[in-house]
């Protein structure tokens, strides 16, 4: 389809950037999936000595290319089977059961009684996704977040010696460093990706029957431990054991996993609106690209389009990542089937995370300091030493600094003369009066550089 007439913008304007979601949130790849898990759990009850069912090498290569050479025309074969039938079938009108078809097609005859044995569809799809969302999180966005994290480090470390006025409450404060700013975002960062990782590692299969109670498995096979096949199938996919479920596999993990990510974006849309609000600044000077142009009716502008979009689109991943926590964590009893529609936005969820994270990572590289900027707004507001002289005179035994510095510096326009006078007028040694006619905006910032060349 042309992407012009794309319903939603992930598959229209924004598809190049989506892309390679494509092999982990589409409705083909979920179908791979699920041919997957069915394909291995057909093997595994193989494996069983009570199970009357074996399979030669080549049989077994055979049923595993299923899923491994799972191209375009399998997937609309299986989509065929759902909804206009196939050969002896008629249309399931139900997903899973056109993929328990399609492994039939397949697989030798002897062996079509045992696929999907004992299963229910559950046990298929919460599988299934789990095997998307691993990769999607560790193979797609990751790396992206990686990628912006080494060039906040970057940042850091370049420009670490550069004096920035900070502002709390959006007033003149303490001065910072610019590359101590940037540090503070990749450790924010650091320890984000870590919750993320934790995440992942975390995500728990569930295969269990029709109420989490192995009832089919034990009624035909009540000899076989099928709690411990199940733990082992589950761990064989990768994934942890659940353990205790209903039909539904509770989805907390995912939850947990969306949580993280939400994590992350919320340390990137602070820092989406702390670099607009740098550009609006003039700290941060941006390039402007040949041929662009910034506004319909002001040629002069260039505009941080990139922190805008990103800010934007984590914003609805957001929005997405906690109606997806909120909904999948409950379940009418056993099930009902809104969970079902409701997975499949998982990859617009996370499609929306990772435009966000590419286009921060574009703005990034469009932007440089402007330390000529900051520098000359420190030195028009030589008011924030003032937490300095305080600090000072009250080691020198002075209870009334604050006070004196407040009557000087408070809802007034200081100048750094204003500061010296009262300096000369102190009752402070020579030495101490010199480390205070030392002071500048621009040297007060304590281990700024040392903190950003920290961060690795």
């Amino acid at each position: 389809m042309n992407p012009l007439y794309a319903v939603s913008p992930l598959d229209g304007r924004y598809a190049g950037r989506t892309r390679p979601l494509a092999e982990h949130a589409s409705e083909a790849a979920l179908m791979r999936a699920r041919v997957e898990v069915e394909v291995e759990y057909l093997l595994a009850l193989a494996d069983l000595d009570a199970v009357p069912l074996s399979f030669t090498d080549d049989e077994v290569a055979a049923l595993r290319d299923r899923y491994d050479a799972f191209d375009e025309s399998d997937a609309e074969l299986i989509k065929q089977i759902e909804t206009e039938g196939y050969g002896e079938y008629s249309a399931t009108n139900h997903d899973v059961k056109a993929v328990e078809y399609f492994v039939r097609e397949g697989a030798p005859e002897r062996s079509h009684s045992w696929i999907h044995f004992g299963l229910t569809s559950e046990d298929v799809n919460n599988l299934a996704y789990r095997l998307l969302v691993q990769p999607a999180v560790e193979d797609v966005l990751v790396p992206e977040l990686r990628a912006v994290r080494d060039e906040l480090v970057a940042m850091a470390h370049e420009h670490a010696d550069v004096p920035m006025l900070a502002r709390t409450h959006g007033q003149p404060a303490t001065p910072t460093t610019f590359g101590k700013e940037m540090a503070v975002y990749a450790s924010r960062l650091g320890r984000a990706l870590g919750r993320v990782h934790d995440a992942v590692e975390g995500l728990e299969g569930k295969l269990a029957g029709a109420s989490g109670t192995y009832a089919a498995h034990r009624a035909a096979y009540p000899d076989v431990d099928w709690r411990a096949f199940s733990r082992e199938f589950v761990h064989e996919l990768g994934l942890r054991h659940a353990s205790h479920v209903t039909q539904v596999n509770p989805s907390d993990d995912l939850a947990e996993l969306f949580d993280a990510l939400g994590g992350v974006n919320d340390v990137f849309l602070d820092l989406d609106r702390d670099a607009w609000r740098y550009v609006s600044d003039k700290y941060l000077g941006q390039d402007a690209a040949t041929g662009e142009t910034g506004s319909s009716t002001m040629p002069h502008k260039v505009n941080p389009i990139d922190f805008e979009n990103s800010e934007g689109n984590l914003s609805k991943a957001n929005s997405d990542l906690d109606f997806l926590g909120d909904y999948l964590t409950k379940s009418r009893l056993q099930r009902d089937l809104s969970d079902s529609t409701v997975k499949r936005n998982i990859g617009s969820a996370f499609a929306h995370c990772l435009i966000g994270y590419l286009k921060l990572g574009d703005g990034l590289k469009t932007v440089a300091p402007n330390p000529e900027v900051m520098r000359g707004e420190l030195d028009d507001t030589p008011e924030v030493i003032g937490e300095a002289v305080q600090t000072i005179l009250r080691r020198e035994g002075h209870s009334d600094a604050y006070e004196r510095v407040k009557a000087l510096t408070r809802g007034r326009r200081v100048t750094i003369e204003d500061f010296h006078e009262l300096f000369r007028d102190l009752d402070v040694s020579e030495s101490v009066q010199e480390e205070l006619l030392a002071l500048t905006p621009a040297s007060y910032t304590g281990y700024g550089a040392e903190l950003a060349r920290d961060v690795e």
